[in-house]
């Protein structure tokens, strides 16, 4: 989701420098996060742009070959999934413009975002009257998801190192940083809330500059398996603590959906497809890496297959509104 911020997902034996390197995105259980909806400006077929992509990393497709695009700090693949989408819908070079950028928060939409490698104007900059597509893929960074599963990687370190909870009791270490004894406060319940603020208000700001567009909020794949199960080999968490950051996610995909569906924008749902392809599951089959990438792709961020698949979500949820 973000600079990709170099957010870390790491082993026992990892060192802290790796865990500087991975992520940048990041349920309570109270809301579905899927079910795709269409905007209200829906037509009998897919629009053929120009077509306006905007996000993070999880958009943008960092580590993915061939990276493209100015600034080369935002890591743009040119198989990230507004391209691919592009491409599907058969929209001229001319009419498509991805401006997604790596590191991006909800702020960097509206303001110039200076990378490692050059600047990226604000992304609500590509936008126009003549817009007829937009999609958003955005919120991770907000969250500050990045720090939360490098904060949960070095408590599932310190967990293994100390008897995976023999001696505690504690499966969820990392959790009790972030939510109080009582449960009734939950800091990153807090952020994620936040962010749907800020959320709203862009999407105003969008329909201000694209009254005519067809509106996507793209959501997060699955990171990591919902139950916790399966990333002993790959990212070392304290078991409760991978359900807890499952659980972050979901809601925030929830949030997501929650605010296009007041701005009359629609939401596609790349959760559900991904389920079973997170960065546990098997090589040949994730969406998302683990801390250490065996397919290209930046650690802990959608893999080329990622990207494909939700492309397809986007393309399902346009072919919906017919």
């Amino acid at each position: 989701m973000g600079t990709y911020t170099r957010l870390g997902l790491a082993g026992a034996g990892v060192t802290c420098g790796l865990l500087l390197l991975a992520l940048s995105v990041g349920h309570n259980g109270d809301d579905d996060p899927a079910a795709s909806t269409q905007p209200k400006n829906a037509t009998a077929a897919p629009p053929k742009g120009p077509y306006v992509a905007l996000g993070d990393s999880y958009t943008s497709g960092p580590g993915i070959p061939a990276q493209t695009g100015t600034p080369a700090g935002c890591d743009r693949s040119d198989r990230n999934y507004p391209a691919l989408v592009a491409q599907k819908l058969q929209i001229k070079a001319a009419d498509f413009r991805d401006v997604s950028c790596s590191g991006a928060t909800l702020a960097d939409l509206s303001a110039a975002q200076t990378t490692g490698d050059g600047v990226n104007p604000a992304q609500l900059s590509a936008l126009s009257a003549s817009t007829r597509l937009v999609t958003i893929g955005i919120g991770g960074n907000d969250i500050g998801f990045g720090s939360l599963v490098e904060s949960c990687v070095k408590q599932g370190a310190l967990y293994v190192a100390t008897g995976s909870g023999k001696y505690t009791g504690d499966d969820a270490p990392c959790r009790g940083r972030y939510v109080s004894d009582s449960g009734d406060t939950d800091e990153v319940r807090q952020r994620i809330q936040a962010a749907g603020e800020r959320l709203a208000d862009t999407l105003r700001e969008v329909e201000h500059r694209a009254p005519q567009a067809q509106v996507y909020v793209v959501g997060y794949p699955a990171i990591l398996p919902a139950k916790g199960a399966g990333c002993d080999d790959d990212m070392t968490l304290a078991p409760d603590d991978a359900t807890y950051l499952d659980d972050k996610e979901r809601q925030l995909n929830s949030v997501l959906r929650e605010q296009a569906a007041s701005a009359g924008a629609g939401y596609v749902d790349t959760y559900t497809p991904s389920a079973g392809r997170d960065a546990c599951s098997a090589r040949e089959t994730r969406w998302v890496e683990p801390l250490i990438p065996a397919n290209a792709a930046a650690p802990v961020h959608p893999n080329e297959r990622g990207e494909r698949g939700m492309a397809d979500a986007v393309l399902r949820t346009l072919k919906a509104s017919r």
